[in-house]
C-alpha cells in the first residue's frame, strides 16, 4: 500500500507543478482566455457547465463502450480462428495488420456516409482502432502455451474444448488484458474523430462547436472530461484483470 502511494506521489507532484507553472505563465503574460485559458478557468468551466459536458459525455462514453464491445467480439473471433488454423493465420494476419495502416481520417468520411451521423459510425470507428491490440495480444497468448502442459493435457485425454477453456484461455488472459489496456487507452480517438467529422452530439462535437465560438476554455474542459473517461476505463480494465487473472501481478 505504501509503495502504491509513493508511486502516485511523484506523478501527482509533477502534474501539480505543471499546472501551477501554466497558471503562472497565463497570468504573468496576460494571455487571453480565447488563446490559452489557465487551469483555473478550465476547471471552473468544467464545473459550471457540467450539465452540458455530462450530457455529451454520456454520448461519447456509449460510443466508446459499444465500440470496445464490437472490437472485442470481432478480435476474439479472429484470434481464435488464427490460433486454431495455420492457414487462417496466414490469410487473416496480413489483413489485420493492413487495417491499421490506413489513416483514420481517411475512412471517417466513408463511415459517416455508410452509417450516418448517428452513433453507428462512431462505434465502428472506435472498433477499427481498438480491435488490433486485442486480436494480436490474444493470438500471442493462445499460441504461447507451454508445450509440456499441452502434452500433459493430451496424454490425459483432454479434448480440444477442454484444452482451450482449461489451458489456453486461462493462460492467455494476461495477454488479453494487456491488449485491452492498450485498446481502452486509444478508444476515445475513434469516437472523437468520428464526432469531429460529422455528429450532432458528443464531446468531439462539443469541442468543434466551442472552438468555432472561441470558447477555448470549454474545449479544454471537454479534453479534461475525455482524460477522466480514458483514465477510468483503464483503471476498470486493471480491476477486471486483478479479478479474473489474480496470478498476474505487475
Amino acid at each position: 500500500m505504501k509503495e502504491k502511494a509513493t508511486a502516485l506521489l511523484w506523478p501527482g507532484l509533477l502534474l501539480a507543478a505543471l499546472l501551477a507553472s501554466w497558471e503562472a505563465a497565463v497570468r504573468i503574460w496576460s494571455i487571453p482566455d480565447y488563446i490559452l485559458p489557465g487551469p483555473g478557468a478550465i476547471f471552473q468551466t468544467a464545473w459550471t457547465r457540467s450539465d452540458l459536458l455530462l450530457r455529451h459525455t454520456g454520448v461519447t462514453l456509449a460510443e466508446v463502450g459499444l465500440g470496445i464491445a464490437l472490437a472485442f467480439a470481432v478480435g476474439t473471433g479472429l484470434a481464435v480462428a488464427m490460433q486454431s488454423s495455420r492457414i487462417m493465420e496466414r490469410a487473416l494476419l496480413p489483413l489485420v495488420v493492413a487495417s491499421q495502416t490506413i489513416p483514420v481520417f481517411a475512412v471517417a468520411p466513408l463511415l459517416i456516409l455508410w452509417f450516418g451521423y448517428g452513433m453507428g459510425s462512431k462505434v465502428v470507428m472506435t472498433a477499427i482502432i481498438v480491435f488490433f491490440p486485442i486480436t494480436v495480444n490474444l493470438v500471442r497468448g493462445l499460441k504461447s502455451v507451454d508445450p509440456d502442459a499441452l502434452a500433459l493435457f493430451t496424454i490425459l485425454g483432454a479434448g480440444p474444448g477442454q484444452v482451450f477453456f482449461k489451458l489456453r484461455l486461462p493462460h492467455s488472459l494476461p495477454f488479453l488484458f494487456t491488449g485491452l489496456k492498450i485498446a481502452v487507452s486509444v478508444s476515445l480517438i475513434g469516437a472523437v474523430i468520428g464526432e469531429w467529422v460529422g455528429a450532432k452530439k458528443g464531446l468531439g462535437y462539443l469541442m468543434v462547436q466551442a472552438n468555432a465560438q472561441l470558447q477555448v476554455e470549454l474545449v479544454f474542459a471537454a479534453i479534461f472530461y475525455l482524460s477522466v473517461i480514458g483514465t477510468g476505463l483503464y483503471l476498470l480494465t486493471a480491476a477486471l484483470e486483478r479479478l479474473l487473472a489474480p496470478w498476474r501481478q505487475d
